[in-house]
């Protein structure tokens, strides 16, 4: 039976609470939000942490979604089946609804969090990728202040973010664009297992030719933000051999490994044909948006 390494249990009550607690029990705490991403780590004795601060309580502070100008704010503890459920998502932002359903299972997305999720840092983790896709800005809070990273800045590596032993993801904020469609495309081994490869893309449309896209990858390396992909369609109109160039390009940017979800070869061609087909529904989606 595994059982994780012996710990001490905190319960935070508030955000202040929480930060004050990582303050004064310094960098070998961690906090506890869904719990799905660190609890199996700590069972197989992957990570040891001498503290868990428990921030369940911060759930109702922490679990939105909602409109702020010409943003989408997304709480760090809301769960992962109500980014699923959200309206506002579906309508602005359907890439989060594509990933969430390919997430794991009802269990996982009913206790797991995205501030969670994003704070693992696992380079096969879902929504990672779908921040990075379409720019996502993440607020970090500690004891003297917030500040504001893209994803390229929060993801320091694999397991490692720009969150400091005393800070708090808090928030993440999703810019919303006038003719701009999102998608999230996925190829696992079994339902709600991690990817053997996955992409997610968002494509901003203007006069009928691409503005702007973004394209992450996810089980293919290490942050894979795909800058060669997304520069050679700006400008260019959304058809299939733009779109097909852009999906081999990605490929060319991603640096998989062999190991039982198949060989590297294998991955990064799912990785450029997933990549065409999440930019395909992007585009589409950003044409209806128009």
């Amino acid at each position: 039976m595994q059982v994780p390494a012996p710990f001490e249990y905190e319960r935070a009550t508030s955000i202040e609470h929480a930060l004050v607690l990582l303050r004064e029990l310094g960098p070998d705490a961690r906090i506890l939000a869904g719990g799905h991403s660190l609890l199996p780590m700590m069972k197989l004795r992957l990570a040891a942490p001498e503290y868990l601060i428990d921030i369940d309580d911060l759930a109702e502070e922490l679990g939105y979604v909602r409109e702020h100008g010409d943003e989408i704010r997304i709480g760090a503890m809301t769960r992962h089946r109500d980014l699923l459920e959200s309206p506002l998502l579906a309508d602005r932002a359907a890439i989060f609804v594509d990933a969430e359903r390919v997430i794991a299972d009802p269990v996982v997305r009913n206790r797991g969090t995205i501030g969670g999720a994003l704070c693992q840092a696992d380079p096969s983790e879902d929504l990672s990728a779908v921040c990075a896709a379409i720019d996502a800005q993440l607020v970090i809070r500690g004891l003297d202040g917030d500040r504001v990273a893209d994803m390229y800045e929060f993801h320091r590596g694999p397991y490692r973010t720009a969150v400091e032993s005393d800070e708090l993801l808090v928030e993440i904020r999703i810019p919303t664009r006038g003719q701009t469609g999102s998608a999230y495309e996925k190829v696992d081994r079994r339902v709600g297992d991690w990817a053997v490869a996955a992409a997610g893309a968002s494509v901003t449309l203007a006069n009928g030719a691409i503005a702007g896209s973004g394209i992450a990858l996810a089980a293919v390396g290490a942050g894979v933000t795909c800058v060669e992909a997304q520069e050679y369609l700006r400008g260019r109109e959304p058809d299939d051999e733009a779109l097909q160039e852009a999906g081999r390009l990605a490929a060319a940017e991603c640096s998989p490994v062999s190991d039982q979800r198949g060989s590297a070869e294998y991955k990064r061609h799912v990785a450029g044909v997933l990549t065409c087909r999440a930019l395909r529904r992007a585009a589409a989606r950003a044409g209806e948006a128009g």
